[in-house]
C-alpha cells in the first residue's frame, strides 16, 4: 500500500540558480572615470537570483510575477536554452545545465517548450505537416512514412486540429489554432515535461480557456508535468498545482495553489492577489504599493521587495530573507513574516 506521507518526487529540481546578462561587451566599454581615475566597472542585468524549485512529477507549477521579474529566463534556463551563471538544474535526477548540446539531444524528447507568441514559433515556410513531422522523424529516425503520418494524425485529432490542414501554412490561422499547433507540435515526441512560456497570453479572452483545457487535458491523459509561466492570476488559480512568486529575480513565496489565495503571506503576495477583480466584493481591499521597482542592474541590498512594502524595517534593508517553511507547508522568504510583524500591522 502506498504511503500518503512520503512526499512527492521532483522531475526537476533548480537549486541556487542564478543568471547574469553582461551590458558591457568589450574591455574599453568596462572602463570608466570615477574621481579624477580611471576605474574598470563591469555592469550586469541580474535576471534570476539565487531561484531554488523543485517541479513534482504530474504537477502544474505556475511561476507568476509582474513584468521583468525573470520568470521567462526560468524557464529558459530550464529548457536549456540559456546557461546559467551559477547554480544546479537537474531533471529526473540527473544534472542537465552542464550537458554539451550534443548529450542534451537525447532529453530534448522528454523536455518540450511551449513559447509565447504562436506568431513566431512556426515556421512560416513550413506547412502544419512538415512542422509537426520534423521533431517526430528527428527524434524517431527509424520511424517509416507512415508511422510518422500516423503519430501526427493521432496527435493532431487529440488537440482538435483538424487533419485537412494539414497542407495549409501557418499564415492561414488565427492565434488559437497556432497555438493548438503549437501544442500538437510539443506533444508529438511524447514529452514528459512540458514549459510554457505565457501560451495563452497573446490569444483573445474567448480563446484562452480553450486552449487552457486543451493543456489540462493532456496534463491528464499523458500524465505531464508543466511549468507554467504567466502573469495571469485568474489563470494560476484554474489551472495551477502550486504557485511560485517571483521578483526582482528572487522568489518570494511558494505554496499550494488553495493555500497561496486563501492565505497568502508575502506582502507582495498580497499585493499582486488584492489586483485581481473581486465581483463578490463591492469595495475590494486594493493594497497600492509605494516607490520605483529597482532596477535589476543594481540590486538594492537587503530584500529586494523592501524599497516598496509598507512593512520593512532596517533588517529588511541590511539583510536578504531566506525561505522559511511555514506550519501549511507554504515557503517564504520575508523577515515580516519570520518575525509576525504582518499581523502585528
Amino acid at each position: 500500500m502506498k504511503d500518503m506521507n512520503v512526499p512527492p518526487s521532483p522531475l526537476v529540481e533548480i537549486n541556487a540558480l542564478e543568471k547574469q546578462f553582461d551590458l558591457d561587451q568589450g574591455w574599453l566599454e568596462t572602463i570608466k572615470f570615477r574621481n579624477g581615475r580611471l576605474v574598470r566597472e563591469t555592469r550586469a542585468v541580474h535576471a534570476v537570483n539565487n531561484v531554488t524549485l523543485d517541479v513534482n512529477k504530474g504537477e502544474a507549477l505556475c511561476v507568476v510575477g509582474e513584468s521583468g521579474c525573470g520568470k521567462s529566463t526560468v524557464a529558459r534556463l530550464v529548457a536549456g536554452l540559456l546557461t546559467p551563471t551559477s547554480g544546479e538544474i537537474h531533471y529526473d535526477g540527473r544534472r542537465i545545465d552542464d550537458l554539451s548540446r550534443a548529450e542534451m539531444q537525447p532529453l530534448r524528447n522528454k523536455i518540450q517548450m511551449i513559447f509565447q507568441n504562436p506568431y513566431a514559433s512556426l515556421n512560416p515556410r513550413m506547412t502544419i505537416l512538415q512542422a509537426l513531422e520534423e521533431p517526430v522523424r528527428h527524434h524517431n529516425p527509424a520511424y517509416s512514412a507512415a508511422e510518422v503520418r500516423d503519430k501526427v494524425t493521432e496527435v493532431m485529432m487529440s488537440v482538435g486540429v483538424d487533419p485537412s490542414w494539414a497542407k495549409r501554412y501557418p499564415h492561414e490561422f488565427s492565434g488559437g489554432q497556432r497555438q493548438r499547433i503549437a501544442v500538437a507540435r510539443a506533444l508529438t515526441v511524447d514529452p514528459e515535461f512540458v514549459i510554457a512560456d505565457e501560451p495563452i497570453s497573446a490569444l483573445d479572452v474567448s480563446i484562452q480557456a480553450q486552449v487552457l483545457n486543451l493543456m489540462l487535458e493532456a496534463k491528464e491523459s499523458r500524465g505531464l508535468t508543466y511549468l507554467f509561466i504567466t502573469h495571469d492570476l485568474s489563470v494560476v488559480e484554474h489551472f495551477g498545482t502550486r504557485v511560485a512568486v517571483l521578483y526582482l529575480g528572487s522568489v518570494c513565496e511558494v505554496a499550494e495553489t488553495a493555500t497561496l489565495f486563501s492565505n497568502p503571506k508575502h506582502p507582495y503576495t498580497r499585493a499582486l492577489l488584492s489586483a485581481v477583480p473581486q465581483l463578490k466584493d463591492d469595495r475590494p481591499n486594493h493594497i497600492r504599493l509605494k516607490g520605483e521597482i529597482p532596477t535589476p542592474i543594481n540590486l538594492p541590498p537587503g530584500c529586494p521587495f523592501q524599497s516598496r512594502c509598507a512593512f520593512a524595517n532596517n533588517r529588511c534593508s541590511a539583510e536578504k530573507p531566506k525561505t522559511v517553511q511555514q506550519p501549511d507547508g507554504s515557503v517564504v522568504a520575508c523577515h515580516a513574516v519570520e518575525e509576525g510583524r504582518l499581523e502585528d500591522g
